[in-house]
């Protein structure tokens, strides 16, 4: 899931999930995907035979109903004409009613992912143009002079399965990581330019997820040339970001609103933060007066990166940059006696699916239990999962057993989420990938 070259580690590893890909999963949507509050479109049209369609088994079509966009293999009973990647096809329930209009995915568990539920829509290049167009439009005022950088478009919650675009002041960073959006890939990419204007777009679909509908991995520039110095402002933080070959699409902007709340907790404080990355938290720990900070990352080139972002801050040399693996420096620390007044905790992805959430869970409580140790009385712990089979829940339930074993009375000062650039279709759960927690020890 790493660009070529990348070192094995948290680094390599820290893929976030733009476009949560659940193979593996049931046949269905989980319970809560299905809101059974949700009104039924009993009086949906019916359809005599369109040329290429999916026809769902007797009690399938409840989750579309419910406008769930995804179809899972398990749910069809019929295929209708030579359906190939990415082609549109109806989704069409035993009694023939029209659910859906999706893009197929032979190869992938997900089958087909809804493009739209009006029977009328016609899926084109047109088509394609609006929805990116509105998407955009909905961020118009997350841009400033404090911020040019957002998420444009956030895939199926903004209702273009598989699409991920992440604007870095006058250059795009695209994914396209579902057979769909491949399919669509000349009309998205134009569509992006006439709406942006911006001078450089830069593909990054140099991911595993692809694997999964087939789809190999691409990347490289779209329009214009691959920019070698990008840099943008995010709180008046300034970041050089690597388009061409950065972490996912080159920078966590999903982080942006907890950046700043774990700012305004670094006053003053010893700050360790853990899977640094580029510097993101230790720099705006920094920049609001910590005494020190300690960061730390196993990649060399995120070290490096978040270095140069130090100096392009001319911030205070108050910070110490690690390059180790930070499970198993948060033990060296334990056993240093070392204590922090903020803890930092923002790690890879350990359980992209509900099968490796076991696993993961074990090492949810190890990190969590060891930075608890380490905190002073009174001191914060921002602890963060973005692994989609780990839910809020658990989460919580899991930083809670971490405390109980680690001797310490703690409570929650607050529960974090992602910014508002990337947000969470109502009727689309498993879009709510990160969570975290802002933890006092008392």
């Amino acid at each position: 899931m790493s660009p070529p070259g990348r070192p094995k580690g948290e680094y390599r590893s820290a893929q976030r999930e733009g476009t949560p890909v659940s193979e593996g999963r049931p046949a269905d949507p989980p319970p809560q995907a299905r809101n059974p509050g949700a009104p039924v479109r009993a009086s949906a049209p019916r359809v005599a035979g369109s040329a290429k369609a999916y026809v769902l088994t007797p009690g399938r079509e409840k989750s579309l109903l419910h406008r769930h966009p995804w179809v899972f293999s398990g749910a069809i009973d019929k295929v209708r004409g030579d359906v190939q990647s990415g082609d549109t096809v109806d989704i069409i329930a035993a009694d023939g009613r029209f659910l859906a209009r999706a893009a197929a995915s032979p190869a992938s568990q997900i089958r087909a992912r809804v493009w739209t539920f009006d029977a009328g829509e016609t899926v084109d290049a047109k088509f394609i143009e609006e929805r990116l167009r509105r998407s955009i439009a909905r961020r118009a005022n997350l841009f400033n002079s404090e911020h040019d950088a957002a998420r444009l478009v956030h895939a199926e919650s903004d209702g273009v399965p598989g699409v991920i675009v992440d604007r870095f002041g006058g250059t795009l960073s695209v994914q396209l990581l579902s057979a769909g959006a491949e399919a669509w890939r000349d009309a998205i990419v134009d569509a992006l330019a006439r709406i942006t204007g911006v001078a450089s777009i830069v593909e990054r679909s140099d991911v595993e997820v692809r694997a999964l509908e087939q789809l190999p991995e691409r990347s490289g520039p779209l329009r214009g040339a691959a920019p070698a110095d990008v840099r943008i402002v995010e709180h008046g933080v300034q970041y050089a970001i690597d388009v061409a070959a950065g972490q996912k699409t080159g920078f966590y902007l999903d982080q942006r609103d907890n950046r700043l709340r774990v700012r305004v907790l670094a006053r003053d404080a010893d700050v360790l933060d853990c899977f640094c990355y580029t510097g993101g938290f230790a720099l705006n720990a920094l920049t609001s007066g910590a005494r020190s900070v300690l960061a730390v990352d196993s990649s060399a080139d995120a070290i490096a990166q978040a270095r140069r972002n130090a100096a392009l801050n001319a911030l205070p040399d108050r910070i110490e940059w690690v390059e180790a693996d930070a499970f198993r420096h948060l033990r060296l620390l334990r056993d240093q006696n070392r204590q922090f007044d903020l803890v930092i905790l923002d790690p890879p992805k350990l359980a992209p699916t509900v099968r490796h959430v076991e696993r993961a869970a074990r090492a949810y409580k190890d990190i969590n239990l060891l930075a608890l140790k380490m905190l002073r009385p009174g001191g914060w712990l921002a602890t963060f999962s973005c692994s989609g089979g780990v839910g809020i829940e658990l989460f919580q339930k899991i930083v809670a057993g971490a405390a109980v074993d680690a001797r310490v009375d703690a409570q929650i000062g607050g529960r974090l989420g992602p910014s508002a650039d990337h947000p969470v279709s109502l009727s689309f759960p498993e879009g709510d990938y990160l969570k975290g927690l802002l933890v006092q020890r008392m």
